[in-house]
């Protein structure tokens, strides 16, 4: 056991015998008169210190605190004063944009509506339609995949292509304790890329021929039968239905709520200083 490893476990033990109240706090490292102390060390590499890995983990970690402080001194040292000049400069600006920043998320949290009705939602998108555009083919579709051997497989795949809600029923039964996957996607629309991950290999046509000539499509591999029930489809470049689009247009309108917020806020500022004189321009 080196010494470093004797010096750990001395101050392990002396830290278990204290008072957890202790102020006293335990040097463990000390770089140019720069101490690092016990309690700063990541509680994470503490919880276990019986065995030499975690041991060794705290000693790397001790290590790696030493180089940094060294490489600090040393640039402290020997950068000229222009650099100096420049990280003061940068120090500055990073702080006052981190003051800046905070402050305005207080102010937005404390005073900005952060409501969005239906009726908000729906007039933006009717107002905006041709610039919500499909970036994707999407489906609202059913997806099924059972084992090759699964019994009524015929009966399944004549329920999976009705929209029939008894059907349905039926349907969801059936697969109930058969089907690997039995999925519908909350009834949302999904990209069609997403469904077709699903599936063992890929179509071998464009997707927009595949969605005009297959309401169900049927494929298998060696151990799997797999099912799609397209109930609708929207193509890309087309605009796209609400529903699908409605959490993109409520981050649009926050967003621009944001903006407007901030720029009301400086300008209230900015018109306060000039009426108390806090600030002139000469």
């Amino acid at each position: 056991m080196n010494k470093f490893v004797k010096i750990l476990f001395l101050i392990f033990i002396v830290l278990g015998c204290q008072n957890k109240n202790t102020a006293t706090r335990i040097p463990v490292a000390e770089v140019n008169k720069k101490i690092l102390y016990y309690d700063q060390i990541p509680q994470t590499l503490l919880r276990d210190l019986q065995g030499a890995d975690s041991i060794a983990m705290v000693q790397n970690y001790i290590n790696r605190w030493a180089k940094q402080e060294l490489m600090l001194m040393h640039a402290e040292i020997n950068l000229s004063q222009n650099a100096r000049d420049e990280i003061a400069i940068q120090l500055e600006e990073a702080r006052a944009n981190l003051l800046i920043y905070q402050y305005q998320r207080q102010m937005m949290q404390e005073r900005m509506d952060t409501v969005i009705s239906e009726t908000a939602l729906e007039g933006y998108y009717e107002n905006n339609k041709k610039n919500l555009l499909l970036m994707s083919n999407i489906v609202k579709a059913l997806f099924i995949k059972l084992p090759v051997k699964t019994p009524n497989i015929s009966r399944i795949r004549s329920l999976a292509g009705s929209n029939d809600q008894n059907n349905m029923q039926q349907l969801e039964s059936l697969c109930y304790n058969q089907a690997e996957r039995f999925d519908d996607f909350n009834e949302n629309w999904i990209s069609l890329d997403r469904l077709l991950a699903e599936l063992p290999g890929e179509i071998s046509e464009s997707e927009e021929n595949f969605l005009r000539r297959n309401k169900f499509y049927e494929t298998t591999d060696s151990l799997s039968i797999y099912m799609i029930s397209i109930r609708e489809y929207r193509l890309r470049s087309t605009i796209a239905p609400y529903e699908y689009v409605k959490d993109d247009i409520k981050r649009i309108i926050m967003n621009s709520r944001r903006f407007e917020f901030i720029q009301s806020l400086e300008n209230r500022i900015y018109n306060e200083a000039l009426r108390e004189n806090y600030f002139k321009i000469y």
